[in-house]
């Protein structure tokens, strides 16, 4: 049996997870101004896994550049939940 695609599976599913509460957290302390730090961390991680030659440890590195890509999109998302209130702004006194 081949597990490959289920630890890949798992390790996606909880990447996904872990940027979840990432998004919130780094636009609440940092702004919108820290996504040039995802797009490093995306496409160092994208390059690396290009010579990677363990195909799990390629396709892991790949979900992680693409969830730091994806982090890009989701920190100016949610930098519109906290203007309607969704979330909490973060006031010059915290």
């Amino acid at each position: 049996m081949n597990y490959l695609g289920v630890v890949i599976a798992v390790f996606s599913f909880a990447i996904i997870g872990l940027f979840h509460p990432i998004v919130i957290k780094a636009e609440y302390h940092f702004g919108t101004g820290i996504w040039p730090l995802f797009l490093v961390i995306g496409l160092v991680c994208l390059g690396i896994s290009l010579f990677i030659t363990n195909i799990l440890v390629s396709a892991m590195l790949g979900v992680f550049g693409c969830s730091s890509l994806y982090t890009i999109l989701e920190l100016f998302q949610q930098k519109k939940r906290v203007e309607k209130g969704w979330f909490p702004k973060k006031t010059s006194l915290e």
